[in-house]
């Protein structure tokens, strides 16, 4: 009998193991305004999810300007507003965009840069977003808990030239990965 219940625990362990890594498989990100007072009024959400692709993010933005705008993870897990070069930077806490390997190069989500590359998003006329992006180099979703996504201005062309950073421009919605 002893035995029996040592295999049964075990077997409930395992299992248990595995409820928690299917969990760790998925995280997800509210969006807020970015603003001068720090976060604003929401706008949207995404769920990430690992798959065999890659970081999966599935968006259910609204209320945001039409057309492509810009996406990053960033390094800190922070939308709040600081000050920089004597001027308020809306979501600025959340710093540059995620680099782990230090490479100092934005070349867009398949490129050999910032690991924190994703795909542009593209805005709909009615202001919102339903679309899902890939990120194949992210490989583990869980380690985005505590970063925060980035949604800019502008669009993305994954070069640091003409602008830096793909030209993305001003943060326009921040959301911190839980």
């Amino acid at each position: 009998m002893a035995r029996f219940v040592s295999l049964a625990l075990c077997a409930s362990l395992a299992l248990g193991a595995g409820v928690q890594a299917a969990a760790a498989a998925q995280v997800r990100a509210d969006f807020f305004r970015a603003t001068p007072d720090g976060p604003g009024g929401p706008v949207g959400s995404a769920i990430i999810r690992d798959s065999a692709e890659g970081a999966r993010f599935d968006l259910d933005l609204h209320g945001l300007p039409p057309g492509q705008h810009g996406f990053h993870v960033h390094q800190n897990g922070s939308c709040a507003a600081i000050m920089k070069d004597s001027r308020i930077m809306p979501a600025g806490a959340a710093g540059g965009h995620l680099d782990p390997a230090m490479t100092g190069m934005h070349e867009g989500p398949l490129g050999m840069g910032h690991l924190g590359d994703l795909p542009a998003l593209t805005v709909g006329a009615d202001g919102t977003d339903h679309e899902t992006l890939l990120a194949p180099r992210i490989k583990d979703v869980a380690a985005l808990t505590g970063r925060s996504l980035m949604i800019h201005v502008g669009g993305d062309n994954y070069s640091d030239q003409p602008l830096p950073l793909g030209g993305g421009g001003a943060r326009l919605a921040c959301a911190v990965v839980k």
